[in-house]
């Protein structure tokens, strides 16, 4: 496959493009070709473009407001073209519960303004390629710090009425965690074994509460690579045992917008 062309449009009457022009700058950079068609374009003008130019995607940017009607009209402008196949992806101001009114016209996805270009070039590159791009399968568990599960377990067995599944210790963590079942997924409280332990330390600075958000995936090694291509950071970028005979992963609170989550493939390949 050659470079991968990328149609960059401003439709409406927008009258700034320095995001624009900054998006196509670090396309180019990511080694696509891209082509920009200027302000004040039509959607049938993008269009035309996007066919003529013979492009693999169309990517839309709008600061005015006027994205919900003229995203869509870009679509259907494509679609009366005979070029439905070429998918169109859009950014700009664009308030979040707009996004699933643009997904459900045919926009492929939106990226934000909190979206970095390694994010948009590594999307477009997978689209593209024909990659299919998964969401993690579930929540996995949901780690809570507890100074003693012995005297936590009564609020959730007793108040609750979750029942107990069992108690393992996670020497490499050097913590205790106990599972309770609720509904397709567990709480796991984590009781510390060592000050060497990271929930420790946790409890030492922040008390008990919420720890982590364990999503459930398969084949850790490859999500590994492909967060840490957008941009992710981990804790521990090679896998690591956990609980219940898992590898898991931890990315950094800093690249997640402050949520620790943890990455769990069980044993074999499958989530749980």
């Amino acid at each position: 496959m050659g470079k991968i062309r990328v149609l960059i449009a401003k439709p409406g009457l927008d009258g700034h493009d320095r995001g624009a022009l900054v998006i196509a700058q670090g396309l180019r950079d990511h080694g696509m070709e891209v082509i920009y068609t200027g302000l004040r374009q039509s959607p049938a003008q993008i269009a035309n473009a996007a066919v003529q130019e013979d492009v693999d995607i169309v990517g839309l940017s709008s600061l005015s407001g006027a994205h919900l009607t003229l995203f869509p009209k870009v679509i259907e402008e494509l679609k009366a073209l005979n070029a439905s196949d070429i998918p169109v992806i859009g950014g700009g101001v664009i308030p979040a519960e707009d996004i699933p009114v643009l997904i459900e016209k045919g926009i492929n996805n939106i990226f934000t303004s909190g979206s970095s270009i390694e994010e948009l070039a590594n999307y477009i590159i997978k689209l593209v390629g024909d990659e299919k791009i998964t969401p993690p399968k579930k929540i996995s568990h949901i780690g809570i710090a507890v100074h003693s599960i012995e005297q936590t377990l009564p609020f959730y067995r007793n108040t609750l009425g979750l029942v107990l599944e069992g108690m393992e210790e996670v020497a490499s963590e050097f913590v205790k965690v106990a599972f309770l079942r609720i509904g397709d997924t567990r709480f796991e409280l984590l009781e510390p074994t060592s000050e060497s332990s990271a929930i420790y330390k946790f409890l030492e600075k922040k008390g008990e509460g919420v720890h982590h958000i364990a999503l459930g995936i398969e084949d850790i090694k490859e999500r590994i690579r492909q967060y840490s291509k957008n941009g992710i950071q981990f804790i521990n970028t090679e896998p690591k045992p956990g609980a219940h005979q898992t590898k898991i992963a931890f990315m950094h609170p800093r690249s997640t917008h402050g949520v620790l989550f943890e990455l769990t493939e069980e044993s074999g390949g499958k989530d749980q």
